[in-house]
């Protein structure tokens, strides 16, 4: 048996046996997850729990300063930035600027896969929550900014696991179009696992499990819809780039493909893009 095919093999087994390991959520984020469900916090113990991370919170001051936000008078304290962004978003936020912890490894051909998979998830991030900021001025509809900032982060987190047992098996990095198709083939069911895992929403279990099969669509516009259409602009999802415009003019999520190549939709891009630079 081939190593590509052995490797395939390997993963089916233990997606199927449930033996295979999954990224945990780093520990800070998941600090703030529990606070914030917790009903007696208060801002100022939310405070508490970030300032005891000096990287989080010096990019919660960021993100509390950044156009991300909308605003324009600078704090410069980890209380005022918690109190800025508030309890009811500091949740899904806190959780997307820790994220980045897991992209990692020490391995240097799987590092620069990852890195390059970080910088391919941010871009479709970029393109996702730029096209929800014009959608939601036009609609005058609501969905949460940064529930889809966190679920742009998180729809590919199921390719972790499928590098992680590569790097066993180094050989099939030097075959890149295998990877992908085992990436294609089982990422979508490993990154459900890994949310449910984390015990998040199931509207982040959906769009990891499901962003890949344009055989599932919702009747309202959802989240999964920005996020396929981010990676479609990215060139992440880009065999399915003209199914996933039309879907999205379909649900008059954008009025017509004109509006990406718009000085006002590349500089909101650039601001969501410069939120985890």
């Amino acid at each position: 048996m081939s190593t590509e095919n052995a490797l395939l093999t390997i993963l089916v087994e233990k997606i199927k046996n449930d033996t295979i390991v999954l990224p945990t959520l780093p520990a800070i984020a998941l600090k703030v997850r529990r606070a914030a469900d917790d009903p007696n916090v208060n801002l100022n113990a939310m405070g508490d729990i970030i300032g005891q991370d000096p990287s989080l919170s010096a990019r919660i001051i960021k993100i509390s300063n950044s156009a991300y936000l909308g605003r324009t008078i600078k704090v410069t304290s980890v209380s005022q930035a918690v109190t800025r962004i508030g309890l009811s978003q500091i949740k899904n936020i806190s959780t997307a600027l820790a994220m980045e912890q897991l992209f990692v490894s020490k391995n240097e051909l799987v590092k620069n896969y990852i890195r390059k998979m970080w910088d391919q998830t941010i871009e479709s991030l970029s393109y996702a929550v730029a096209t929800l900021q014009f959608y939601s001025k036009s609609k005058q509809k609501h969905l949460n900014l940064d529930t889809l900032t966190l679920a742009s982060l998180v729809h590919n987190i199921g390719v972790l696991p499928i590098l992680t047992e590569a790097e066993r098996h180094e050989e099939v990095f030097a075959n890149p179009t295998f990877l992908n198709t085992a990436i294609i083939k089982l990422s979508g069911r490993i990154g459900g696992k890994i949310m449910r895992q984390w015990d998040f929403d199931e509207q982040f279990i959906v769009v990891a499990e499901k962003w890949r099969d344009m055989s599932f669509q919702t009747t309202e516009v959802s989240f999964i819809d920005f996020v396929r259409l981010g990676a479609a602009l990215s060139g992440v999802f880009d065999s399915q780039k003209d199914a996933v415009l039309k879907i999205c003019l379909e649900k008059k999520i954008i009025e017509d493909t004109s509006l990406f190549d718009s000085p006002e939709f590349i500089e909101a891009r650039t601001s969501a893009k410069a939120v985890f630079a």
